[in-house]
């Protein structure tokens, strides 16, 4: 197993460097032959990704930072740019934006990150919603057309709140069954 970790994980650093932790070494233990380990140095902490993905053809980039408040501001900030930029300016929009980007982000996000609060990068899917996710012949899930970023682990429930989605409420009360999935303060959490 561990040989097999090494060699699987070696072999995705070759293709997604960015995205995987190096892996070190495999072996067993001098002192326990029956003990095997695996070695590998963490990805930087960091949230986002340096690299510009794409959901269908709208280009989306989160840069890393060490703040989720940041990267997400910066990311939101970029796309509203792209939009500006394929839909001309709209007054309308920039007052949108103003008010997201100075109001509601900080609101929201920056009360996971005071007050002793820390949130952990999370490598996430980054556009999960019932579109990207199936099943193949066998039954076995499958999910496709990532928009991978490290970034707060509810992050990636963003689409299951549209209603058009049939990701919706009921995939919602699954993940929250789990233990720390709801990041504190709680009632601000379906914000």
């Amino acid at each position: 197993m561990a040989e097999s970790e090494y060699k699987g994980m070696s072999m995705l650093k070759h293709v997604m460097s960015q995205m995987m932790p190096s892996p070190d070494a495999w072996g067993a233990y001098k002192d326990k032959p029956d003990t095997w380990f695996y070695l590998c140095h963490k990805r930087p902490g960091d949230f986002g990704l340096d690299l510009v993905t794409y959901g269908g053809r709208n280009p989306k980039y989160f840069p890393p930072s060490g703040s989720w408040e940041e990267t997400f501001s910066k990311g939101l900030q970029w796309t509203f740019d792209m939009e500006e930029k394929t839909q001309g300016p709209d007054e309308d929009m920039r007052h949108l934006r103003d008010e997201v980007m100075t109001k509601v982000v900080p609101r929201l996000l920056r009360p996971l990150e005071t007050e002793g609060m820390k949130i952990i990068p999370t490598l996430v899917h980054g556009n999960l919603w019932d579109g990207n996710a199936s099943v193949d012949e066998t039954g076995r899930l499958v999910i496709f057309d990532a928009t991978p970023l490290y970034a707060h682990h509810e992050y990636e429930m963003a689409p299951w709140w549209a209603s058009r989605h049939r990701m919706g409420r009921t995939y919602i009360d699954e993940y929250i069954k789990y233990p720390s999935r709801v990041s504190k303060p709680e009632e601000d959490f379906e914000d």
